[in-house]
């Protein structure tokens, strides 16, 4: 048989190649069969009878998702502009909501506050300024300090300064964690706090001399400064046998005895920084005034005479600096003086009640959500407070109603940025793109979370994540959130 030249045997080759697509196409067409991929299914679905939206998709992937199955969810999705609810689970449902229950003292502040907070009240009488607390928390604290009150009770031309205390709150909140008392979160509540009624302990690395060749390598002791001062003789050293209870967390350096202002510090190798609550008395507050001012402090009686003593309100901080740092950081002593200064501009002007200014917004400016709160502080520590996924959603859709949509995501955490979801809800970039703004809420065995998802769409979707009863750590459930929080960004 004849050898084929090569180019013969490349063209017939090409030849039965195509008559083998032909075929195959021919056969895919014979059964009915088609090569483009199925149409994805919609993301909202709506009952042609009863005009219910749902979300098909989204409710398989909560009953499916391992993590979340083993503890209660609860989730509501709503259209921040319109606020036509998008999505329901266990929406109706009550949960523990922690701090995301900032969100409803951040709604109490923009209806009673105004654009700066309330810092002191007083009068003029003679040669005595009196002046009582409102409870701003902000007189020379550390992270949002206002020098208005300092500046204007530093200046008074008048020759004694007179406190007059106002009957205020407990210490601490219904429900609180007694053994909280020594860590930075659970400051004591007080009408007119002084340095955030904490103390702050600044440790320098130790400092390390080396000799020449062959001498020994000296250790100094570390230095640890305490500020503000007055605290630093109540500051010592812990002793080489000093034990820690065992239930005590190890992490910490500073310790405090639960009743009195004494306290212990463990040094350390690095340096580091400790903030522990202070315990509050009128005495202690008389005295850190007066060595603050340098001024005399007496503590009196507040009795104006009427229709001759003109009692004023001096105007301090930017509310939105307070808003921004008790949002963005879940600060709980902000948002628990926030309740109390809310509490000044509603009914008797004779004592700070938090609870009066929660009957107040529940009847008014609260009026209407979907359901009740059960609603104790102003922080969320309490797990007394409870709250339905739908009832937050509904707020967060009223907030974008009556708050300019950049000024309201501004106050509140962002992802990829600062405060608690600075490592979550961003896309890397560049240019890094933020697509969650909102507000965490943990303790222990619950993990929230409540914002704004800003879809690819440009749709801005007013989002309440709910987690209850999670056993163990909660690593998995944040996962599961975000993953299916990016999935809703995604989709509509």
């Amino acid at each position: 048989m004849p050898t084929l030249p090569v180019s013969a045997i490349h063209c017939r080759a090409r030849r039965y190649a195509a008559l083998l697509s032909l075929a195959l196409l021919s056969l895919t067409t014979a059964c009915g069969q088609t090569t483009t991929t199925p149409p994805a299914p919609p993301a909202i679905v709506v009952d042609s009878a009863t005009g219910k939206i749902d979300m098909p998709w989204l409710r398989q992937r909560l009953d499916s998702s391992a993590a979340l199955r083993r503890q209660q969810v609860g989730v509501a999705l709503a259209d921040a502009v319109t606020g036509e609810p998008l999505f329901g689970y266990n929406e109706a449902r009550y949960f523990t909501p922690a701090s995301t229950m900032k969100l409803l003292s951040l709604a109490g502040g923009l209806a009673l506050l105004g654009d700066s907070l309330p810092s002191l009240r007083y009068f003029s009488r003679g040669d005595t300024l009196f002046f009582q607390g409102t409870g701003d928390p902000t007189f020379l604290h550390g992270d949002v300090p206002s020098r208005r009150a300092y500046a204007f009770l530093a200046t008074r031309p008048e020759k004694v300064l007179a406190y007059c205390e106002i009957a205020s709150v407990p210490a601490y909140g219904p429900s609180w964690s007694w053994d909280d008392f020594g860590y930075y979160f659970q400051p004591e509540r007080t009408a007119f706090p002084v340095y955030g009624n904490t103390v702050r302990f600044y440790a320098a690395a130790p400092l390390v001399l080396r000799g020449g060749a062959g001498a020994a390598v000296r250790v100094l002791p570390q230095r640890v400064r305490v500020f503000p001062r007055q605290f630093a003789p109540l500051t010592e050293r812990a002793a080489a046998d000093f034990k820690l209870s065992p239930d005590q967390d190890d992490e910490m350096h500073v310790y405090r005895a639960p009743l009195d202002n004494r306290f212990t510090y463990v040094p350390g190798p690095k340096k580091w920084i400790d903030e522990v609550p202070y315990r509050t008395s009128r005495p202690l507050l008389l005295r850190l005034l007066g060595d603050t001012l340098r001024r005399a402090i007496v503590g009196t009686a507040w009795h104006p005479r009427p229709a001759q003593d003109s009692i004023r309100t001096l105007r301090g901080l930017r509310a939105d600096s307070l808003y921004r740092r008790m949002l963005r950081m879940s600060d709980n002593f902000l948002a628990e003086q926030l309740l109390l200064m809310a509490s000044s501009r509603v009914g008797y002007r004779d004592s700070l009640s938090s609870g009066r200014a929660i009957r107040y917004l529940l009847k008014n400016q609260l009026k209407g959500l979907p359901d009740r709160p059960d609603w104790v502080d102003g922080s969320g520590l309490s797990r007394l407070n409870l709250l339905t996924p739908r009832t937050l959603t509904a707020l967060l859709v009223r907030l974008h109603q009556q708050v300019p949509e950049a000024r309201l995501l501004s106050l509140l955490a962002a992802g990829g940025g600062q405060g608690t979801l600075r490592k979550r809800y961003f896309e890397p970039g560049p240019p890094k793109v933020t697509w969650f703004w909102g507000k965490t809420g943990t303790l222990t065995h619950t993990c929230n979370l409540a914002g704004y998802v800003r879809c690819k769409s440009g749709r801005l979707v007013a989002v309440t994540f709910f987690n209850n009863g999670i056993p163990g750590d909660d690593q998995r459930t944040r996962n599961s959130m975000q993953w299916i929080l990016s999935e809703v960004r995604d989709r509509l």
